[in-house]
């Protein structure tokens, strides 16, 4: 049974945090070898899964220390058709690692019953292309929705209270994502990253992208995020006078100033400073209090998220 899909406690003021990034960190950090990027194949044996209860365990108790909420991510950001087919994935064993991911944030909820703070649950999907190489594969909100509906409909058969898409490159793929969620019934968050100049990969500026996702879907989204850039690269194109930058509530950030090339170059990972991100974290805040959920993206892990709490809360 879902707790939190029919009010979502993040839209409140109340700060929560999340996890970091998670992909890195167990690559350049843990040193686990994550054929394709992805995190999902860890959860067809029992070593892995131990291992990403330890790693959402440890954020969840940050924010239990904090006394906070805390957003649990699944580990689904590539579970879907194309890049589950490049690890051997079909769409049973893409069904079966969708559920066995929530099935252990349902876990981990549970280990943390007596915080007195809510713990949402969301089912996380990600871009069908390359988020650092959007121009590969370009699709209408139809063929987007098509295409995201299989892990979509799977995700609201589980005990997933939202779902929420990460790293989406064009507003179209974004739009097709949310229809597909409203048919299935499931809120959803959108998640959008951007360049060194503030505008998404395919050159929109974010205000457009928000506006036009709002407008094809009757504003259905329950709020938006960014994710996958530094907060330098944004924070110049946040108006806090325009309505439509009230609707970004979520913030996960990379450690790393570097533009997406540079990123996809690197050999070694940048973690930046964890209390510069902190701070950096609580200089948003400042100025834009609706952002309300904080984490971490490429190149942040434990650390960082314990330097926003600190600086935030």
């Amino acid at each position: 049974m879902t707790r939190f899909r029919d009010a979502l406690p993040q839209l409140g003021p109340e700060v929560f945090l999340t996890d970091s990034g998670l992909e890195t960190d167990l690559l350049f950090n843990q040193g686990v070898d994550l054929p394709q990027f992805a995190a999902f194949p860890l959860l067809n044996d029992s070593e892995g899964t131990d291992r990403l209860r330890r790693y959402f365990a440890a954020h969840a108790a940050v924010a239990a220390q904090a006394n906070v909420g805390f957003l649990l991510e699944a580990a689904t950001w590539r579970a879907n058709a194309d890049w589950g087919a490049l690890l051997g994935f079909d769409e049973q064993a893409l069904d079966e690692v969708n559920r066995k991911a929530i099935e252990l944030l349902v876990d981990v909820r549970d280990d943390f019953a007596d915080t007195g703070h809510p713990y949402p649950i969301s089912g996380c999907l990600g871009p069908r292309g390359d988020a650092y190489r959007p121009d590969q594969l370009i699709m209408t909100p139809d063929e987007a929705g098509t295409y995201h509906r299989a892990q979509i409909e799977t995700l609201a058969d589980t005990e997933a209270d939202l779902i929420s898409a990460l790293t989406l490159t064009y507003a179209a793929e974004a739009t097709g994502i949310a229809l597909a969620a409203r048919d299935a019934g499931m809120p959803v968050v959108l998640s959008f990253t951007v360049e060194t100049d503030g505008n998404l990969p395919d050159g929109t500026t974010l205000a457009d992208a928000i506006q036009s996702v709002d407008d094809a879907t009757e504003a259905y989204p329950a709020y938006y995020m960014i994710n996958c850039a530094h907060p330098s690269h944004f924070a110049t194109v946040l108006d806090r006078d325009a309505t439509w930058t009230t609707r970004i509530r979520g913030l996960r950030a990379n450690a790393s100033s570097k533009s997406h090339v540079e990123l996809d170059d690197a050999t070694e990972l940048d973690s930046g400073d964890p209390i510069s991100f902190g701070q950096d974290y609580a200089e948003m805040r400042s100025h834009f209090p609706n952002l309300t959920v904080l984490g971490g993206c490429c190149g942040t892990d434990l650390r960082h998220i314990q330097q926003v709490a600190t600086a935030c809360l």
